[in-house]
């Protein structure tokens, strides 16, 4: 099976270097797709892109640089569908944060070439951009990229959404919304008024209350996000995109209110959840379900996002693919998702 490599590096700069290079790859059975020169301060920085022939690691393609002089190797797959001139790639990634907002981190991910990229403080190994912290493993951004980003941002003009307005078919407005350690009694009342039944399908156990220290850890999530839908003065719905420990894959899962289910609550929550998995880059969300429940099922549906299920351990594995949503046939859609 055959794959595409992106290849970024050092060279010195002396004729002949590069092509020296593309002649070692060749010799490797890889065939050059692309070739990109990008400045950097005190020289220029090399990026190929490859197809490599069956049985071709990784590793062998950065050893073929690596012979070649090259110094600072980074290496990630690529996509044939990336394979356009970067004026173009930014006008297509520009075209999307302006028809949708809530896709500005998706925009932007395009543009720098990023693992992921979310909203707030960037923390070690990534780099702040406004409001967003951008992260890539496998090459440093270089500040052709970072300048690129920000002009995108500058066109775009659109900080990170923090509110999401929704309006149901039924005509009732919810706001969405991330959740903070101020919202611990709304989301224990949330839990009071959930029968029985819906909190055990959420937590597969039998409760009445909701310990203290769950509410916290809800709202606090060690390694991901928590979404409330508030109606009013009442939290009515929860939702969490957890990163595993698998990096293109989350665990997600939803906590409706028994009086606002079946309205398309969790259809909006979904959505919104599944616009940041696309934000931060993951290709897959999965979630664990009792086997008899399928309304995530129904949900994703609803929401256009493609969904396979597998029985696992006593449990109904549910995998959904956050890619474009589609046109939903009936639920909640998302109308603003911007504050100033």
């Amino acid at each position: 099976m055959t794959t595409t490599w992106r290849l970024r590096f050092e060279l010195s700069d002396s004729p002949g270097a590069l092509a020296r290079v593309t002649v070692r790859l060749a010799a490797a059975d890889c065939n050059v797709l692309a070739l990109h020169v990008i400045p950097v301060p005190g020289g220029v920085l090399d990026e190929i892109v490859v197809r490599a022939g069956e049985g071709v690691l990784p590793a062998d393609l950065v050893d073929a640089v690596r012979s070649e002089g090259g110094k600072r190797v980074g290496i990630t797959t690529a996509d044939l569908k990336e394979l356009v001139d970067e004026p173009t790639a930014a006008l297509r990634a520009a075209r999307i944060a302006l028809a949708d907002p809530s896709r500005t981190a998706e925009a932007l991910r395009q543009v720098l070439a990023a693992d992921s990229v979310t909203a707030g403080e960037a923390a070690d190994g990534q780099v702040q951009l406004g409001e967003w912290a951008a992260r890539r493993g496998w090459a440093r951004f270089t500040e052709v990229e970072l300048t690129r980003a920000q002009a995108l941002l500058d066109l775009v003009d659109a900080p990170a959404p923090t509110m999401r307005a929704t309006v149901l078919d039924d005509g009732a407005a919810l706001v969405l919304r991330p959740g903070s350690a101020s919202d611990e009694d709304l989301v224990s009342g949330l839990h009071s008024r959930c029968s029985m039944k819906t909190l055990f399908n959420r937590y597969h156990s039998g409760m009445r209350a909701l310990p203290r220290r769950w509410v916290h850890r809800l709202l606090n999530p060690p390694r991901g996000t928590t979404v409330l839908a508030q109606a009013g003065d009442h939290v009515v719905a929860l939702g969490q995109l957890i990163h595993t420990g698998t990096p293109e894959c989350a665990e997600i899962s939803l906590l409706v209110e028994d009086a606002w289910q079946r309205r398309g609550v969790g259809t909006a929550l979904l959505s919104a959840l599944a616009a940041d998995a696309r934000a931060a880059g993951f290709s897959e969300l999965v979630a664990w379900c009792l086997p008899s429940e399928s309304a995530l099922v129904r949900t994703a549906g609803r929401a256009g996002l493609p969904a396979t299920t597998r029985r696992e351990d006593g449990l109904l594995r549910v995998s959904i693919t956050p890619g474009a949503t589609g046109v939903r046939a009936q639920g909640a859609g998302v109308i603003a998702e911007k504050t100033r």
